[in-house]
């Protein structure tokens, strides 16, 4: 497995908000994990959401005596998510803060994922393929009809989520399972990528096969940025089967 993770302020903002957390090692029952958060708030209550509300995850899942990954996850998140709320309605500097969050770890040649907001996951696997879905006011609109796909990338809206953990006393989670080819990468990011980069541009990074894993990181933030950098960006890239690929 090869693994590759950086955040990056952007072009626009003073502060960063983003935070991941990446582990090729087993944290708790699962084998690995894999982690985006992108907070929201005030001051520095976006920047505290994310990062508090990662590291409750790790250490949720650091105690957790099931094997289930997905059962796993969900009480991790369900957690992070009421940490969250409360230290949000107890400390008034924190009051509102929120953020979004994608996780996923790979069992065998399985990865389970979950997601609330729009931080994104996407396997390439010969081509991109965007397995999370955004929960976002936009997205609504484009499920519903209202709007086509291209016009959501620059609506003025587009910012606007609706879901985020610290929202709501429960939080609604999207779960999903894929088999991943010998060849798979695994792509997580924050908006700051995928609003600033074409899913097109994002796989002809990653297929390069010029380029090792880091430096198409690289290119990723670099190419966010130079697309204007609107937002915090944060980028984790996973190879799976490097090891196995190269045993072939």
């Amino acid at each position: 497995m090869r693994v590759y993770s950086a955040t990056d302020v952007g072009q626009k903002r003073k502060m960063n908000q983003d935070y991941v957390f990446v582990s090729e090692n087993p944290v708790g029952n699962l084998p690995n994990l894999f982690v985006v958060a992108d907070g929201m708030g005030g001051h520095n209550a976006g920047d505290y959401a994310s990062s508090h509300a990662v590291q409750t995850l790790v250490d949720e899942i650091r105690r957790d005596a099931d094997f289930n990954p997905i059962k796993v996850i969900r009480h991790a998140i369900e957690t992070a998510n009421t940490e969250i709320l409360e230290r949000s309605r107890r400390e008034e500097h924190l009051r509102g803060m929120g953020t979004t969050i994608v996780v996923c770890t790979v069992v065998g040649h399985y990865a389970y994922v979950a997601n609330v907001g729009d931080s994104r996951l996407y396997v390439i696997q010969g081509e991109i393929h965007q397995v999370t879905k955004d929960h976002s006011l936009v997205q609504e609109m484009v499920r519903m009809g209202e709007i086509k796909p291209e016009e959501a990338r620059n609506h003025p809206d587009k910012n606007i989520i609706t879901r985020a953990l610290g929202a709501e006393r429960t939080v609604d989670i999207d779960f999903f399972d894929l088999k991943l080819e010998p060849d798979s990468t695994i792509l997580m990011c924050s908006d700051g990528l995928s609003n600033m980069v074409e899913d097109s541009k994002l796989e002809e990074i990653i297929l390069d096969q010029t380029e090792e894993l880091p430096k198409k990181g690289e290119k990723l933030l670099k190419e966010a940025n130079q697309n204007g950098g609107k937002d915090n960006i944060a980028v984790i890239l996973v190879e799976p089967f490097t090891n196995e690929v190269e045993k072939c």
